[in-house]
């Protein structure tokens, strides 16, 4: 056996960002923004039919200062909106946005003048979840999408911003 083959099979090489990219995709700390009824939606990821857990995202942090994706659950208001955009500045980066349901994402059925018509004109959005709710089932695929776009994403390593 060559010592390349040996190295091959008893070592892993790779690049310094994609190992902390792998692990940043596993390690996702949420902060749910929830304000309608898809919060309902949010807390069945953490039963055990759908294990929100295995994605590396179950417990939701209180603070966005902990957190690094904002999940957007539901209807948002232009009263509500200044807030959700402070939320979103508090948030150290990197951070993501997932815009969660049909309301979040568009408005929803609210075509209103009170209703801000998709969280993108706030805060930037990673990622979109379809649904009014959106099944568990499309928010994992969601969560999975993402965390492919965070482990391609480059990671830079110095500590300057």
């Amino acid at each position: 056996m060559s010592n390349v083959q040996l190295l091959s099979e008893s070592v892993v090489l790779t690049r310094l960002d994609k190992a902390i990219g792998w692990a940043r995709k596993y390690s996702i700390f949420p902060y749910p923004f929830a304000t309608a009824c898809c919060a309902m939606e949010y807390m069945s990821l953490s039963m055990s039919p759908y294990d929100i857990d295995r994605f590396g995202a179950l417990l939701p942090r209180f603070s966005p200062r902990q957190a690094d994706l904002l999940m957007v659950i539901g209807t948002v208001n232009h009263k509500l909106a200044p807030v959700l955009k402070r939320v979103y500045e508090q948030m150290a980066e990197p951070k993501w946005v997932m815009a969660f349901g049909a309301c979040a994402a568009s408005g929803g059925f609210y075509d209103n003048y009170a209703t801000v018509q998709g969280i993108d004109r706030i805060v930037p959005v990673d990622v979109y979840v379809a649904g009014c709710p959106p099944r568990p089932e499309a928010v994992l695929d969601g969560l999975m999408e993402l965390q492919s776009r965070i482990a391609q994403q480059r990671h830079p390593l110095g500590s300057g911003v």
